[in-house]
């Protein structure tokens, strides 16, 4: 590689800095150090906000996710159908060996009274049902799988992505979640829905049913332990 190339291209890092800045703060949130008297379940609104401003300024540089790339109605519907029953298998995978050590900045939207913060709740579920779903499939099926394929990622056609991008992308993607078994399963499914449609916003289509319905379920059974 030439001295002046530089490492990633600017629809790599259009991909990356948004993934990498909400990575960033999920951090700040787990390790704010309690006596600094700040509640740190507020960065999370924090995250969603500045990542989908980063969204919103790259967005022309998305070009998948162009006007042009919206699924068809069939295709909108397997993305639905797979959402669902990546939301139903989920919430089963949570057995102690299914999981990679506890996360590391819990979020239980509740007062010292046990009472909800709906504030709380509602930028939670907007951001894990809208921002994450785009961001996150920007960066690990748009960019990451097909960069494994080839590091031009921009001109290699996700219908042609080899089982070795499928699996390594889905490795690392699964590191990124506590339910390791869960993030398998999701992994997978949203890569297959990109690699058959060619259409990212399949993958994104089904991730944020995903998400929605598992924070539904979370808001309705007190199960925090899943967000």
């Amino acid at each position: 590689m030439p001295a002046d190339t530089p490492a990633l291209s600017p629809a790599a890092l259009a991909r990356c800095i948004p993934f990498l800045v909400f990575m960033a703060l999920l951090a700040l949130r787990g390790y704010l150090p309690a006596d600094l008297g700040l509640d740190a379940r507020w960065i999370y609104g924090v995250q969603a906000v500045v990542v989908a401003g980063l969204l919103a300024w790259y967005w022309r540089g998305y070009g998948e996710l162009a006007r042009q790339n919206l699924p068809e109605a069939r295709e909108t519907g397997w993305a639905v159908v797979v959402g669902i029953a990546v939301f139903a298998v989920w919430i089963q995978l949570d057995a102690p060996w299914m999981q990679l050590g506890t996360a590391t900045a819990s979020f239980v939207p509740l007062d010292g009274a046990g009472q909800p913060i709906w504030t709380l709740i509602v930028l939670r579920l907007l951001g894990a049902a809208l921002v994450v779903p785009v961001m996150e499939e920007l960066f690990w099926r748009s960019f990451l799988m097909r960069w494994v394929q080839h590091p031009a990622f921009e001109r290699v056609d996700p219908q042609a992505v080899g089982m070795k991008a499928v699996v390594v992308s889905t490795f690392v993607f699964t590191l990124a979640h506590t339910l390791w078994l869960a993030a398998v399963v999701a992994g997978l499914a949203y890569a297959w829905l990109y690699r058959q449609t060619g259409k990212l916003w399949t993958a994104v289509i089904a991730h944020a049913v995903t998400n929605g319905m598992l924070g539904i379920w979370v808001i309705w059974t007190g199960r925090w332990e899943f967000w």
